[in-house]
């Protein structure tokens, strides 16, 4: 049987990529309010600001390329069974090789139906648009986690790892 290795990342893999903190100086959030963009209120208060928002972060996420980090992590499947549970909504583990991925906050290329949470679509890096519906005629959102909601929507790709 394989050794299991479980690691956790954070914005700093993924800064060495390129993209945007939300935390570091001059992050993310100083340059916009978490309440502006990451909360369901901001959606159904301002769902155009909050979509160029998402859609900024996709473009810049198409651009960037896996760092070092995030190729040596995908080696060590090579060797070992590997799980990596990220706080990072980009795709820079899996395309730097890393193929067992658990996104605790939601992925930047995915999109989800505002009404119908369980409904969610591989979207690549194309925007979000208003008036972008799911199956059932609901607009769609971007498949992240905000703050204050719980992480209840990723929590069976937890359950799936375990």
């Amino acid at each position: 049987m394989q050794d299991h290795i479980v690691v956790l990342t954070g914005a700093g893999i993924s800064a060495e990529s390129g993209l945007s903190t939300f935390r570091d100086n001059g992050g993310l959030w100083e340059q916009h309010s978490v309440y502006d963009v990451a909360t369901p209120e901001a959606f159904e208060r301002n769902q155009e600001l909050v979509l160029r928002f998402y859609n900024d972060r996709r473009r810049q996420l198409q651009t960037a390329r896996p760092s070092q980090a995030h190729r040596l992590l995908g080696e060590l499947e090579k060797r070992y069974r590997v799980t990596i549970v990220t706080q990072n909504v980009d795709d820079l583990h899996e395309r730097g090789g890393s193929s067992n991925v658990i996104h605790l906050h939601g992925e930047l290329t995915k999109a989800r139906s505002s009404r119908f949470p369980e409904l969610v679509y591989d979207i690549g890096y194309r925007d979000i648009a208003p008036g972008d519906t799911c199956d059932h005629g609901a607009q769609l959102r971007p498949h992240n986690s905000t703050h204050s909601t719980a992480l209840r929507y990723f929590s069976s790709s937890l359950l799936k790892a375990a």
